[in-house]
């Protein structure tokens, strides 16, 4: 038959061979491709011992096993030029997002007839898009976000008639949403968020009839919502915060049955909000605070049976809250602060069984709170302050056990505080009842909120004593009792005698620290002794030693002034010009040989006395940056001791500073030396340019060329881990956990800091005592409260709160959280808010790739583990290193 073939037809042998003879010669251009590849970008994952690049990691070829149609090498940290790729003809997809490349798109990549899918996100590429991507007549999916891409978005891409989703997002691109993309009638995901885009937004959008999200946030677009975008009804999700958007809110939004989150926040919009939006049963998150709406708040929000989130702050609604509101049974956050609402508080708002924050602030509510106020058993935040609520606190409000902020300042409240308060042990954030008519003593049972961290009564009618009992509130770290009718002597308790004068004044009959001193009685064990003693007969027992006391007093005090006001100017001279004599240096020294003759003493000291200079200040120190006349560069970190006790026992610190200067782990910041004067410590460490990791996951401004990818980011908690695992083995227990205290080498590798502090200022080891709470706010494990004693597990809490920073990319304490609710919590919470744990982290990097996704989600139950309230549940870290180790090998 092959010959029968062969023989009739002459024309198919000729065709059949030019094929053959094609395929051979595309199979030679492709490996010669790739291994020039592998060469180029140093693909550590391609073997160089195997030739069947079709084997290779990340590669996919076509069913003869010889054209590459699929390559994969996100995530591998590939810089150099990438234009070789281009001479894969029968590439279909090629996935290169999250890398460090650098420079242009190449414009080559447009010769890729066959490409289907181009992602280049999450990397450094920088100038326009080429043109050249227009000829891309196949292509169907384009990711190009997080890099500094400029320009306009070039015409060219018109041509992509095929496109699904498109991605433009956190780039620098400018000029307006051009009108082709409305003939783009395929495109279903449409992302340019956080650009520089101006001008208005396409009417002809309403032309794609597929568009499903829309996500425009963070730019400078002007105009209305163009009614046309709701049109085809198919919109799942819009969002359009943070723009200089004006006109009203269309009608036509009631036409997308399907959508699911509406966020228009942070615009200028005006007018009413349309009540076809009751026709939007799946409408799941509703936001349109920090607008100029007005108007009422209309009813059939009601009949938005699904929705979780509905927020209208800061706006000009009127009217009463409509009682319909209550229907929502699937309501979680109701935020309605800062309008112009007046009425009651509806009763049926309180028959959401999920409802776990009330936001009702800033208003004119002139009714009372209903005593049904915690028949929803959920809430979390009732905030109510800064209205005209009248009438008593129902004592009902000690059965909101859930309850973590209490804010009830600044209305026309009377009656006493009702002690069934006390029973809310999770309040935690703030107890505000200030600005009222309360009256009364203050209950005893609020001794038992050992959560709290701030407490707010002033300007009432309190009477009475401050109950020594209150000092069972361990957590408090702000009080104010100002402006009551208060007497008595203060308690010693530490959050009182830290706290301001102004904390207690405006009481006549208050006494004690850190107001004036209290009188003492003069007869032993009788309260009325002293009414029975004349007081001719005081005057002169005391006039005895009067004069003395006084003259001794003025001299010391004279003499105190004077040395005070000798150091402050000098220390003012020193800091303006950097000339003067510095303090007396008592101590120093330098522990690595070869870098005692770049560094001068004197200089250090001075450095220290610039406020310019400073980079940071934590719990237990402020840190400087330091440039010696060698040029090198320090960063120096000044003890806030409050005592003199580092100088009396300098030669304990001086050793503990050298046996730690001597830790050989490489994922720990250590002393390289110190310097000590007057009752000042100078702790001495290399500067680290690239700053800490909390600046790194939280500061646009921080190195806004590198953006840290997954693979960064599991690198740095790995780090992290494995550094507290070593300080743990040699029984040394950290005392400041904290992202803000990681820092970050030029390879962004992290070293722990601060880990001198608990050798220092540790009383049973060190040389001084500690005159701040351990731990940095957000970050102190529960426990904390009761013990005032850092631990290993608390070690493992504190560092379960950078994960899940890591993770999140949110700061450990936020006020989008909802008050009294912090970063552990917030995530703890996800399951009752309803949302899964990919909800949870950061969609920039858990939408990337699978693989991410699946590592997150390990190392989120690894920060779930090391987040436990009962601190015998966590992990030692030996073992959190072996967990993020298997994550990161799978």
């Amino acid at each position: 038959m092959m010959m029968s073939f062969f023989t009739s037809s002459p024309l198919s042998l000729v065709w059949v061979l030019c094929n053959v003879l094609l395929l051979v010669v595309a199979q030679q251009n492709d490996q010669l491709t790739m291994v020039a590849l592998r060469k180029e970008l140093s693909i550590s994952m391609w073997s160089s011992n195997s030739s069947d690049y079709c084997s290779w990691t990340g590669v996919q070829c076509n069913l003869n096993k010889s054209l590459v149609e699929h390559l994969v090498l996100s995530h591998q940290q590939l810089q150099g030029n990438v234009t070789i790729i281009s001479e894969l003809k029968a590439l279909k997809w090629l996935d290169l997002s999250a890398n460090m490349l650098q420079g242009t798109i190449p414009s080559a990549f447009g010769n890729l007839n066959e490409l289907a899918f181009l992602d280049m996100s999450f990397n450094k590429l920088d100038s326009a898009i080429p043109t050249s991507l227009g000829n891309l007549r196949n292509l169907r999916y384009l990711n190009l976000s997080n890099n500094n891409l400029t320009a306009e978005i070039p015409v060219e891409l018109q041509s992509l008639k095929n496109l699904i989703h498109l991605q433009l997002s956190e780039n620098k691109f400018n000029g307006s949403i051009p009108l082709w993309i409305g003939n783009l009638t395929n495109l279903k995901f449409f992302t340019a968020y956080e650009n520089n885009l101006g001008g208005a937004i396409p009417n002809n959008l309403g032309s794609v009839t597929e568009l499903e999200v829309l996500n425009l946030h963070s730019n400078q677009l002007q105009g209305p919502i163009p009614d046309s975008i709701f049109s085809m009804g198919k919109l799942v999700g819009l969002v359009l915060t943070m723009n200089k958007l004006n006109g009203s809110l269309p009608t036509s939004v009631g036409n997308c049955k399907g959508l699911s989150s509406f966020r228009v926040g942070n615009n200028m919009l005006i007018g009413n909000i349309p009540k076809s939006i009751g026709n939007i049963s799946s409408l799941t998150y509703f936001e349109a605070d920090n607008n100029h709406l007005s108007g009422e708040i209309v009813p059939e929000f009601g009949q938005c049976s699904n929705l979780t989130l509905l927020n209208l702050a800061f706006n000009g609604f009127t009217g009463t809250i409509p009682p319909a509101l209550g229907d929502l049974t699937n309501l979680q956050e109701l935020i309605l602060s800062d309008n112009s609402l007046y009425g009651d508080i509806p009763k049926s708002l309180l028959r959401s069984k999920n409802l776990s924050k009330l936001d009702l602030s800033n208003n004119r509510l002139n009714g009372t709170i209903p005593e049904e106020i915690c028949i929803t058993p959920r809430l979390q935040f009732l905030i109510l302050g800064q209205n005209s609520i009248r009438g008593e606190i129902p004592r009902q409000i000690g059965n909101c056990v859930k309850l973590l902020q209490l804010q009830l300042g600044i209305n026309y409240l009377t009656g006493s505080i009702p002690p069934e308060i006390g029973q809310i042990k999770n309040l935690q954030i703030s107890l505000n009842l200030s600005f009222n008519h309360l009256h009364g003593v203050l209950p005893v049972e609020l001794g038992k909120l050992d959560k709290l961290v701030s407490l707010d009564v002033s300007n009432n009618r309190l009477s009475g004593n401050i109950p020594s009992l209150l000092k069972g509130m361990m957590s408090l770290i702000e009080v104010n009792f100002s402006n009551n009718l208060l007497t008595g002597q203060i308690p010693i308790f530490t959050p009182f005698q830290k706290s301001s004068n102004s904390s207690f004044s405006g009481n006549k009959g208050l006494c004690g620290e850190p107001l004036s001193s209290c009188g003492k009685p003069v007869g032993p064990g009788n309260d009325g002794y002293h009414h029975k003693v004349s007081y001719k007969i005081i005057l002169a027992v005391v006039g005895s030693g009067l004069t003395v006391f006084v003259t001794v007093t003025i001299v010391v005090v004279l003499f105190m002034m004077r040395e005070r006001q000798e150091k402050a100017s000098k220390a003012a001279g020193i800091a303006e010009d950097g000339n003067g004599d510095p303090p007396m240096i008592i101590a120093g020294n330098v522990f690595v040989e070869n870098l005692k003759q770049a560094i001068d003493f004197d200089a250090v000291v001075k450095a220290t006395l610039k406020d310019s200079n400073k980079l940071s200040g934590g719990t237990f120190s402020i840190i400087y940056k330091a440039v010696m006349p060698s040029g090198f560069i320090l960063s120096v970190k000044r003890l806030k001791s409050m005592d003199r006790t580092i100088v009396h026992h300098q030669h304990k610190m001086i050793r503990e500073l050298e046996r730690l200067g001597k830790l050989c782990h490489e994922n720990l910041m250590r002393p390289i030396g110190y310097v000590i004067y007057e009752d000042v410590a100078l702790l001495l460490h290399p500067y680290l340019p690239n700053g800490t990791l909390a600046e790194l996951l939280h500061e646009s401004s921080a190195k806004p060329e590198f953006k840290p990818d997954w693979t960064t980011r599991l690198s740095i908690a790995i780090g992290v881990a494995e550094g507290l695992s070593f300080l743990h083995h040699l029984a040394i227990i950290h005392l400041d956990i904290s992202s803000g205290n990681i820092f970050l080498d030029a390879h962004y590798k992290p070293l722990v800091g601060e880990i001198e502090i608990s050798k220092l200022l540790d009383p049973s080891r060190g040389t001084a005592s500690i005159s701040a709470v351990a731990g940095s706010f957000g970050y102190i494990p529960p426990e904390y409260a009761y013990t005032m004693q850092m631990t290993a597990p608390g070690n493992v809490y504190s560092y379960g709160v950078v994960l899940l920073e890591i993770l999140t990319t949110r700061l450990p304490v936020d006020e989008a959280f909802g008050e009294g609710i912090d970063l552990v919590k917030w995530v703890h919470n996800a399951p009752a808010r309803g949302e899964t744990p990919e909800q949870i982290l950061d969609a920039k990097l858990s939408t990337v790739s699978f693989a991410w996704r699946k590592q997150m989600l390990a190392v989120l139950k690894v920060a779930l583990l090391c987040t436990e309230t009962t601190p015998a549940k966590r992990p030692k870290m030996k073992k959190v290193v072996e967990m993020l180790q298997e994550v990161n090998e799978s």
